[in-house]
């Protein structure tokens, strides 16, 4: 996936996936008339969000999780088996494990649930627009809870770029905070990758939650 498909300057542009039609709408009268988001379409199932984000190619979707037919991470991996660059704001009721995981192991970009007020929704889209991780804090709490010791423990140096990248750093960003190459931070970014067995940033801030390596305080 790309990695930022947002244009800088330009509104960004969004897909709602949800089945219930007087979510969909309230979810729209948020962003209506903020010059910063536009809406491109709404979507009652999965299979229809995939279709419309081949078509209308949206900047972020947000994606419930439970709808009739295909469901949302099942959405979210099509998605990511056809190479679309949208990002996936997962925007749900369901907190827990079985839902939690599988979203962001399919490559959602943030979870949030639907009790998020609207200045904190649009901060958390403007984010995941930037290919960021967002999480709620009861999901980052959660992840937090399933503490693991992983195989192949992460250097002081990796573990430094990984709170930096739960904070929401870029690699550039990351760069110039620890004055070295961006090179060497992509080098070090993929190693993290590998020894968490992850293929992109949310991923790598869910697994390090999980496992006790990052805590809600830092990161």
């Amino acid at each position: 996936m790309a990695e930022t498909p947002a244009t800088p300057g330009s509104p960004i542009r969004l897909l709602i996936a949800d089945d219930h039609p007087i979510v969909r709408d309230g979810i729209r009268g948020m962003f209506t008339g903020d010059p910063d988001f536009e809406v491109l379409g709404e979507a009652s199932d999965g299979a229809r969000a995939v279709e419309l984000a081949r078509t209308l190619n949206p900047d972020v979707i947000l994606m419930d999780l439970r709808m009739p037919g295909t469901d949302g991470v099942a959405a979210i991996k099509e998605l990511a088996r056809l190479g679309i660059a949208a990002r996936v704001l997962v925007l749900t009721t369901y907190d827990t494990d079985r839902d939690v995981l599988p979203a962001i192991e399919a490559g959602a970009t943030g979870y949030l649930l639907k009790d998020t007020g609207r200045d904190e929704l649009m901060r958390a889209v403007r984010t995941a627009a930037r290919g960021e991780a967002v999480l709620s804090p009861s999901v980052a709490t959660r992840l937090l809870g399933q503490v693991r010791t992983p195989a192949d423990p992460l250097s002081a140096r990796e573990l430094e770029i990984l709170h930096l990248i739960a904070d929401g750093a870029t690699n550039r960003e990351v760069a110039v905070r620890l004055f070295i190459s961006e090179a060497t931070v992509k080098s070090h970014v993929l190693h993290i990758y590998a020894k968490l067995g992850v293929n992109d940033r949310a991923a790598a801030v869910a697994v390090a939650f999980r496992r006790g390596l990052l805590t809600v305080d830092n990161g």
